[in-house]
C-alpha cells in the first residue's frame, strides 16, 4: 500500500508513522483518508507552527481560528462573520467551475456558522497579458464568480487584480464572505456528546472534486491538464436553497453541530466534528444519496461535490428537519450516529471498510518545523538616482493605463454589486472598501481585501506588514474603525528553504502590524505549493479586513471632490520608489526596497482620518498605494469628474514627490483645509497642502497638463482591448 499513499501525496515516512500509530497496514479508504487530512490543505502541517505567532484575540471577537470563520462583535446583540479561502489549482484547471465554487465554498463557511452572508470580495492574480492562457484565465475565472455570486443573490463589493507573469502558471483566486449573524444564534462544529443522529443534506454526492484537497496540496507539472477531474462542479441555485434551509433549520432549535462539506468533504466534515467534540462517528456510506451509480466507499469519503452539510442533531429532532428539507427540495438522510469510541468507522455494503482513531488524524497530524533561510532582500536605493521622465504625460497614462493601473471596469461589471439592497459603496463608486449595510439599522460594515506581491517579494518582513497596514488604511480611509482580519496566504514550495523563509517573514511582519494596529486575526486560509515545474509565485499573503461605521451617513470616498477643494496630503513622503509601479513600467526595473512601513505613523494618521471623517470635516478620502500620489490624485479626479492641479514646485525631484509609494499617507479633498492641517500638526503628524481641485484636465504645472477626457480614455481602455482579443 506504500505505493498508493505515496500516489495519494503522502511522503513515505508519514505512510510509515500511519502504519506504527494504527499497529497494522491500512486499507485503501483508511490511506485516502489519512491522505486528504494530512494533505497542506487540511492539516496546515508546514505553517501551523507560524500561525501561531498571529494576535487572535480582542474585546470584540468571539470567535477566532479554529472554526469554519471568525466571529467579531458589532454591538447591538450582532455579529460580523468572514473568512478568505483560496481555490487557485482548480481555477487554473479549469476556471469557471474552479472560481465559481471557490465562491459557494466560501458562503458555505460563513452559513455554517448561522450567519446570512451580506458581502463577497476577492482577490485575482493572473499571468502576463502577454501569456497565450492569461486572456482564458480571466475570463472563465471572472465568468465563474459573476455566475455563482449573481445566482445566489450575494453583493460582490470589492476586490482587486493585478498581472504579473510570476502567476503564468499559477493563478491565485482569493475569495472572501461576510456575513451577519445574531450573537446568540452562532452555531460551531464541534459535536457536544455521543448517540446524536448525523444528518446529511444538501445536493447527491458524485464523483467530481475527488483528492481535490490533496491537489491543492501539490505543485504542478506538466499533468496540469489530467487534474481536471479533481475539479468541483458548482449549482449556485442549489446553493441558495441550502442557505435557507440551513438558516431555517438552525432557527428550529435543532441542530447541536454543523459543518459544510468543503476540502475533503465528508471525510474532513465528519473528523472534525466529532474530533473537535472529543467523541467518535458512525456512519454508514449505503445512506448517503448519490447521484452515480456503484460508487465505492473511496469515492464518497473524498468527493468534493459541492452544495451538502452535514448535522449533528438533537435526539428526536429528524422528523422536523426532514420537513424542512422536503420544503427546499434537498436531498437528504440520517447517515450514522456520535459514539463514545473516539473512532470513525465507515460502513458499506454491511461491512466496515474504515476503523481508525480520531487522534492521528487531526490533533496529532504531523506538524513540520521547516527549515528556512533568510529571503533575499532587496537593497534601498535613494530615489534621486532614479530618472526623471523624459515625457512626463507618457509615464502618467502609462502608469494609470498599465494592466494593474487600469481601471477593472469590464470584470466588475459583471458582478451585481447591488443585490440585496444595502450596497452603500463598492468597485464603481469610488472608495477605498466596500460599504453594506446593516438591514434596517443605521450602522455599516466596510470591507476590502489587499497584498502589493511585489512589495513581498522585495522583502517580505516589510512586505507583510505593508499588506496588513494597507487593510487598515482602506478602512479608515471611508471612515470605518478597523476590527479584525482574514487572511489567506498563498506561497509556493514550503519544503524549499528560501520559500519557507518567504512565509516565516512575511507572517513575522504581518503578525507586528495586527499586534500594533489591534487588528487580530480571526480566520484564514494558507495555500501552499503554488509552484509550476519548481518556479513559486511572487508571495501573495492577501489581507481580507472588516471594519464597522457606527452611522453610515458619516463616511468617505473619493469620488466627491468639487470644484474649490483644496488637497490636503497627511503623511511623510520621502518619495520612495523601490519596487514601484513606476519603475516597473516606465523604467522597466523591478528591484529596490519597497516603502516601509511605520507602524505607530500608520496608527496615528488613521486615527486622524477616520475621526475627521466621522466629524464631519472629511468627505472625500483616498489612500496611497500604488503609483503614489499621482494614482490617488488621478483616482480623484476620475471619480469625481473635476480636474486638479498638483503642485510639485517645491519638490527637489519632482518625480519623487508625485510617484514615490511612501505608506502610511492621506490624500484629502476639503472645501475647509484649516481645521485639518490643525487636526494634523495636533497628532503630531506631516501635513501639505499638495493641489487644488477645478477644471477639466489633470494638471502639475510646468510638467503636465491632461485634459480629463485622454486620463479617462487611457484608464478605461486597456482591459476591454485586452479582453476583446486587440
Amino acid at each position: 500500500m506504500l505505493q498508493t499513499a505515496l500516489e495519494f501525496g503522502l511522503k513515505a515516512d508519514e505512510y510509515a508513522l500511519i502504519v506504527q500509530r494504527l499497529n497494522r497496514e491500512p486499507n485503501i479508504v483508511e490511506i485516502g483518508v489519512f491522505s486528504v487530512m494530512w494533505s497542506e490543505h487540511c492539516s496546515y502541517k508546514s505553517s501551523r507552527r507560524q500561525l501561531g505567532k498571529f494576535p487572535t484575540k480582542g474585546p470584540r471577537v468571539i470567535q477566532g481560528p479554529g472554526e469554519n470563520a471568525g466571529v467579531v462583535d458589532i454591538g447591538d446583540g450582532q455579529a460580523v462573520v468572514f473568512k478568505m479561502e483560496s481555490h487557485n489549482h482548480p481555477s487554473f484547471i479549469e476556471p469557471y467551475q474552479g472560481a465559481g465554487t471557490g465562491v459557494g465554498g466560501i458562503m458555505r463557511d460563513v452559513f455554517t456558522m448561522g450567519a446570512r452572508p451580506i458581502a463577497l470580495l476577492n482577490a485575482l492574480r493572473f499571468g502576463d497579458p502577454k501569456h497565450p492562457l492569461t486572456r482564458r484565465l480571466v475570463a472563465g475565472v471572472v465568468a465563474g464568480i459573476g455566475g455563482y455570486g449573481n445566482c445566489v443573490g450575494v453583493p460582490t463589493v470589492a476586490g482587486e487584480t493585478n498581472f504579473h507573469t510570476g502567476y503564468d502558471g499559477n493563478i491565485l483566486v482569493n475569495a472572501m464572505c461576510v456575513g451577519l449573524v445574531d450573537t446568540d444564534k452562532i452555531f460551531l462544529s464541534a459535536a457536544p456528546s455521543a448517540d446524536l443522529p448525523v444528518v446529511y443534506f444538501g445536493s447527491k454526492t458524485g464523483r467530481d472534486g475527488i483528492h481535490g484537497a490533496t491537489m491543492a496540496s501539490a505543485e504542478f507539472g506538466a499533468d496540469a491538464d489530467e487534474k481536471r477531474p479533481t475539479v468541483q462542479v458548482g449549482d449556485p441555485f442549489a446553493e441558495k436553497l441550502l442557505i435557507e434551509a440551513t438558516l431555517e433549520l438552525m432557527a428550529t432549535g435543532a441542530v447541536a453541530a454543523i459543518q459544510d462539506m468543503g476540502a475533503a468533504g465528508l471525510t474532513s466534515s465528519s473528523v472534525e466534528m466529532a474530533g473537535k467534540g472529543g467523541v467518535g462517528i458512525d456512519l454508514d456510506l449505503d445512506c448517503v444519496p448519490q447521484r452515480e451509480e456503484g460508487m465505492s466507499a473511496y469515492e464518497m469519503m473524498l468527493s468534493e461535490s459541492q452544495e451538502r452539510m452535514l448535522a449533528i442533531l438533537k435526539p428526536g429532532r429528524e422528523p422536523e428537519a426532514q420537513a424542512i428539507f422536503k420544503k427546499w427540495n434537498l436531498d437528504a438522510a440520517t447517515i450514522g450516529r456520535t459514539t463514545d469510541t473516539g473512532r470513525i468507522i465507515l460502513r458499506h455494503h454491511g461491512a466496515v471498510v474504515c476503523d481508525l482513531p480520531l487522534g492521528p488524524l487531526s490533533d496529532d497530524a504531523p506538524l513540520y518545523d521547516r527549515p528556512w533561510v533568510q529571503p533575499k532582500i532587496q537593497p534601498h536605493f535613494d530615489p534621486a538616482t532614479i530618472p526623471a521622465p523624459t515625457d512626463w504625460e507618457q509615464a502618467v497614462l502609462t502608469v494609470i493605463g498599465c494592466p494593474d493601473g487600469a481601471s477593472k471596469r469590464w470584470l466588475w461589471e459583471q458582478y451585481d454589486r447591488h443585490v440585496m439592497a444595502d450596497t452603500l459603496e463598492d468597485s464603481a463608486t469610488g472608495a477605498d472598501a466596500g460599504i453594506v449595510r446593516v438591514h434596517g439599522l443605521r450602522k455599516a460594515l466596510a470591507m476590502t481585501s489587499d497584498c502589493t506581491p511585489r512589495y513581498v517579494l522585495a522583502n517580505p518582513y516589510e512586505g507583510g506588514k505593508q499588506a496588513v497596514a494597507e487593510a487598515w488604511r482602506n478602512l479608515n480611509a471611508v471612515g470605518a474603525l478597523p476590527l479584525a482580519i482574514t487572511d489567506n496566504l498563498n506561497f509556493g514550495n514550503p519544503e524549499r528553504p528560501e520559500i519557507m523563509g518567504q512565509i516565516v517573514r512575511a507572517i513575522d511582519g504581518m503578525a507586528e502590524a495586527c499586534r500594533a494596529l489591534d487588528f487580530p486575526v480571526v480566520s484564514g486560509n494558507v495555500s501552499l505549493y503554488n509552484e509550476t515545474h519548481g518556479a513559486a509565485i511572487p508571495p501573495t499573503p492577501t489581507v481580507g479586513a472588516v471594519g464597522l461605521l457606527d452611522d453610515y451617513a458619516k463616511h468617505a470616498d473619493f469620488a466627491s471632490m468639487r470644484a474649490g477643494d483644496t488637497l490636503v496630503l497627511i503623511g511623510v513622503s520621502h518619495g520612495e520608489l523601490g519596487s514601484s509601479l513606476y519603475l516597473r513600467e516606465c523604467l522597466g526595473r523591478e528591484d529596490g526596497a519597497p516603502p516601509p512601513v511605520d507602524l505607530a505613523l500608520e496608527r496615528r494618521a488613521g486615527d486622524l482620518v477616520r475621526g475627521l471623517i466621522q466629524a464631519g470635516q472629511a468627505r472625500t478620502v483616498h489612500d496611497l498605494s500604488d503609483g503614489g500620489l499621482i494614482v490617488a490624485a488621478a483616482d480623484m479626479a476620475l471619480a469625481s469628474n473635476v480636474g486638479l492641479t498638483l503642485d510639485a514646485t517645491s519638490a527637489t525631484h519632482a518625480h519623487v514627490f508625485l510617484f514615490g509609494e511612501d505608506q502610511g499617507r492621506y490624500l484629502i479633498a476639503t472645501d475647509a483645509p484649516g481645521p485639518i492641517i490643525a487636526a494634523a500638526h495636533a497628532a503630531p503628524l506631516n501635513v501639505a497642502i499638495v493641489g487644488h481641485a477645478g477644471g477639466d484636465a489633470f494638471v502639475s504645472t510646468g510638467l503636465f497638463d491632461i485634459p480629463l477626457a485622454k486620463l479617462r480614455e487611457t484608464h478605461e481602455a486597456w482591459m476591454p482591448a485586452y479582453m476583446g482579443g486587440s
